[in-house]
């Protein structure tokens, strides 16, 4: 249930460019949310609708991208999309070294928005 505080603060932001550009209303917020950021698709959808009512992004569209977890292999460098699934540790493809450090894939960002 931590979607609320992060739509919150997405809403905020969202806003706070739109009164720097002068954008009376928000029509799209295009987001990127990474596989490991623990944040369903639906609550986002859910609360960005309850809190957005009244203010200038009521109605807009919310457009979710997911991104992938990538981890930069420790021994090699080389970057790989590990399996998610099971409890068997990432395997880098090329030196099959095991582990690794986290490059993308736990945050979120505002990609675009549209208004008008």
């Amino acid at each position: 249930m931590h979607e609320l505080p992060v739509m919150n603060r997405i809403l905020a932001v969202a806003e706070k460019h739109a009164r720097m550009n002068r954008i009376q209303r928000i029509l799209k917020i295009d987001l990127e949310v990474g596989r490991l950021s623990d944040l369903e698709e639906k609550w986002m959808r859910r609360y960005f609708d309850q809190i957005s009512k009244g203010s200038i992004a009521e109605g807009a569209f919310l457009s979710v991208e997911w991104k992938p977890v990538v981890l930069a292999c420790s021994a090699c460098g080389t970057t790989f999309e590990p399996e998610l699934s099971g409890d068997s540790p990432s395997v880098c493809p090329e030196c099959l070294n095991t582990g690794g450090t986290l490059v993308s894939g736990r945050g979120y960002v505002i990609k675009s928005m549209e208004g008008i």
